[in-house]
């Protein structure tokens, strides 16, 4: 199966290997971001790739980037990939890398949810909140909010979970002014992002933005934006509330790793070849269908 699971650069130094993206150092402005085409699913890395999945994910992600603009600016320095590698690597980064400004991260992760879905619809069937926040009684799984909400989590390690915190938790972490400014650009960018989304036949029940600041303090979103990786993307004329609607991410591998009673430990299982190419397929439609 052709894919890129790993990057390795001659002409710049790495210096990370997250879940899905390899950083490398340009300068100490600029960075090198690669999405490559591993996919993790329960926390772990999958040892097949999804074939072309980091070219998808950086084209989903730069026509977000482009589109919200003007609600918050983006980590691009409008330099191209290919100009900061050597020949030789280039192979490597084309359709799949961005320069991006190094900036402070945020340390939340910013979650905002329109949709009843996944661990907020099962804290809600227990407590009838999500993250702490009350919300009316009644809402059956994937029922649209009255408001979009923002929930906050605390980035983790690698291979760790995401851990849910309150809003009085975000506002300990970064501030009360960040927190506002975060949680408010945050619902902003969903709800344009929604709004567009919509017209193309896709709801966006919930998504998860990076923010970092640069060296003046400006807010700016960063590594990647409303792709099926970090959101969760529902075909609307499959959409059903009080049922938990298809979507197009990697719920195809998801279902067939529940399928084998892996105990969500690592290694995870070999992927067969049909269900990769079934998830490519499912990236690529949700591309398609959102840029025309």
């Amino acid at each position: 199966m052709s894919g890129l699971t790993t990057t390795n650069l001659t002409s710049l130094k790495k210096i990370y290997s997250g879940k899905v993206r390899d950083l490398y150092e340009i300068d100490d402005q600029r960075m090198l971001m690669i999405a490559t085409d591993r996919l993790s699913a329960f926390d772990v890395i999958l040892a097949e790739p999804i074939p072309e999945k980091g070219k998808i994910l950086t084209a989903i992600s730069n026509f977000w980037f482009e589109k919200l603009k003007d609600v918050v600016p983006s980590h691009f320095t409008g330099d191209q990939p290919e100009d900061v590698v050597s020949a030789a690597d280039r192979p490597q980064v084309e359709g799949r890398a961005v320069v991006c400004k190094r900036l402070k991260p945020v340390p939340v992760e910013a979650i905002v949810r329109g949709y009843i879905a996944g661990s907020g619809w099962k804290e809600y069937k227990a407590q009838g909140t999500v993250c702490g926040i009350a919300l009316p009684a009644g809402l059956k799984e994937a029922d649209k909010l009255p408001e979009p909400i923002f929930t906050p989590s605390t980035k983790a390690a690698v291979g760790d979970h995401d851990e849910n915190i309150s809003y009085a938790q975000c506002e300990a972490i970064l501030g009360a002014a960040l927190a506002a400014k975060v949680s408010a650009t945050a619902i902003a960018l969903y709800k344009k992002a929604s709004e567009y989304a919509a017209t193309r036949g896709i709801i966006i029940g919930d998504t998860k933005f990076e923010f970092g600041l640069d060296e003046n303090g400006t807010l700016c979103l960063m590594d990647e934006a409303l792709t099926p990786d970090s959101s969760r993307f529902w075909p609307a004329d499959q959409y059903q509330p009080g049922t938990n609607p298809p979507s197009y991410d990697k719920q195809f591998v998801r279902d067939w790793l529940e399928s084998t009673g892996w105990n969500k430990t690592p290694p995870a299982p070999a992927l067969p070849l049909d269900v990769a190419e079934k998830t490519a397929a499912k990236y690529r439609e949700a591309l398609e269908k959102l840029t025309g």
